[in-house]
């Protein structure tokens, strides 16, 4: 996943932002996610987020709007409530993206890139 240095530094600004917020820091990937990672590989884990954002938050009208991500189950689910991704509502309140359209390519690959930003730093840990 591309991104240039203006995006990159927006995404290490806001993940610094969300890391205050005492909600969103409390998401971290657990050991069984981390293996899960490490065994399906990033470029799948890429691929995953892709389909999560394109089938769950990119549509107009979004169904289920606040409750089409859950809470466990995957490292894209986890990183998308520690990310403000989980939902239209969020990306409205933290992203200023309009919940009344369909996303912009732009914004999916925002959106991406910031998930994988977020699970390539907790990989790390």
């Amino acid at each position: 996943m591309e991104i240039n240095e203006i995006q990159r530094k927006y995404i290490e600004n806001k993940l610094k932002i969300l890391e205050q917020s005492k909600f969103r820091s409390s998401f971290h990937l657990k050991k069984e996610l981390k293996e899960y990672v490490t065994k399906k590989g990033m470029s799948q884990i890429e691929r995953h987020c892709h389909d999560f954002i394109i089938q769950k938050l990119a549509p107009y009208p979004t169904i289920k709007d606040g409750k089409q991500t859950p809470m466990k189950g995957h490292p894209v689910f986890i990183a998308q409530h520690a990310t403000a991704t989980c939902c239209r509502g969020c990306l409205k309140k933290w992203y200023k993206i309009p919940k009344d359209r369909p996303l912009q390519d732009r914004e999916i690959k925002f959106i991406e890139a910031i998930i994988i930003e977020w699970i390539n730093k907790e990989m790390a840990k």
